[in-house]
């Protein structure tokens, strides 16, 4: 295993070279576009034996994965904003047909106004679509997250495609160093793709057809079974992955400082450094913070945010994303799994980072310091403003 200083979106090129696909289909944008083009240089070398598709739109980088694994071939793809967007149409067939592909979303606002920095809108917007959603935090956790997306993706009890979001620029244009692991490790890890669910003309069969009134909830069934298998499959990969790679992860979710917290910032992706770092200090000075990072959207990992959240007095998402007319898509999320649970905590929206605006370890103090004076308002803002006007 070799250490190299990468950016995110280097580290994740990485991590999918190691995964040999069979096929990238690639459309170029930002700020996804140096993550294929590093893989288009792999392919061009010889380090990395794939068939590597230049389309003419997102639209055709996603239908062309589908084709792929339709026809039995492990299958990537990539891309950010506006192009998952135009994607949306094709990230249903995907799904639906039970294509177990990869695709790396770099997390990028959505127009208007056109903007290309971080928030999370672009694959929240989509989180409904039947692809199986996690956000990265670090380069490293990219690269093992390119590898384990594709065995939780191809297990035959998930069959689900996978989205691995990296916060924009924040993730996928900073440098650190990284572990690369050795093909040998990376092969014992995930074995060649193989599935009964593909063109084969030994013994045909029906891919892609329609289903009426009377069958088409069996098949709806069969993603949500999928998505759901998944909550097993994410941790027994990383059974595995600890086992051969050496480096472990904390499944769905990971806590920090949870234990005798009494208020708590929920994070999806990046923020979460600076919340964690943020919690420490308050620590220090005698004020009991914490910090719940979602790891994974989708499946949502209920279970473990109500056991997180049973006992602190109240938390706050720190939401990269607007659900308009509402507050957002993970403190929805949030809420609804306290409620079925029958948990009362309270949790407050806090809508921030829109457009790649900074959120600041002052900012997240005062997020705590609301929570502690029993302010939960929802704010659509960005957290400094916020504070400017109290």
């Amino acid at each position: 295993m070799a250490k190299r200083f990468l950016s995110g979106n280097e580290a994740f090129a990485e991590g999918v070279r190691l995964a040999r696909p069979q096929v990238i289909s690639a459309y170029p944008i930002t700020p996804q576009t140096t993550c294929v083009e590093a893989l288009a240089s792999m392919v061009e070398s010889g380090a990395l034996e794939a068939e590597y598709l230049h389309v003419e739109s997102e639209h055709s980088a996603l239908s062309a994965a589908i084709g792929a694994s339709m026809a039995g071939a492990r299958a990537f793809t990539a891309t950010s904003s506006q192009g998952l967007l135009y994607m949306a149409e094709c990230l249903v067939y995907a799904s639906g047909g039970l294509y177990p592909i990869v695709m790396m979303n770099a997390c990028r606002s959505t127009a208007l106004p056109w903007n290309i920095y971080c928030d999370q809108r672009d694959s929240l917007l989509l989180a409904d679509s039947g692809w199986i959603q996690a956000y990265a935090a670090s380069a490293q956790e990219a690269l093992d997250l390119a590898l384990m997306s594709f065995a939780i993706a191809e297990s035959p009890e998930v069959a689900t495609p996978f989205m691995v979001c990296l916060d924009g620029f924040t993730l996928t244009h900073t440098y650190e160093s990284v572990e690369v692991p050795e093909s040998a490790q990376a092969d014992a890890f995930l074995p060649p793709y193989k599935t009964e669910n593909r063109f084969d003309f030994e013994n045909p069969k029906n891919l892609a057809f329609s289903a009426g009134p009377e069958t088409n909830y069996l098949f709806k069934h069969q993603e949500q079974q999928g998505m759901l298998n998944a909550l097993k499959a994410v941790p027994q990969t990383e059974a595995r992955f600890a086992q051969i790679f050496g480096r472990a992860y904390p499944g769905l979710t990971e806590g920090y400082l949870l234990e005798g917290a009494e208020y708590v910032l929920i994070t999806l992706g990046t923020v979460t450094g600076i919340a964690q770092k943020t919690a420490s200090d308050l620590r220090a000075e005698g004020f009991a913070a914490g910090v719940l990072r979602l790891r994974y959207f989708r499946p949502f990992p209920s279970q473990e945010i109500a056991k997180a959240l049973r006992q602190v007095k109240a938390a706050a998402v720190i939401e990269r994303d607007v659900s308009f007319g509402a507050t957002g898509a993970v403190h929805q999320s949030v809420c609804a799994a306290l409620q079925q649970q029958g948990i009362t905590t309270r949790v407050s929206c806090v809508i921030a980072g829109l457009g790649g605006a900074d959120i600041s370890e002052d900012d997240l103090r005062g997020v705590f310091a609301d929570l502690a004076a029993g302010r939960h308002e929802t704010r659509f803002a960005g957290i400094r403003e916020r504070r400017d006007e109290r």
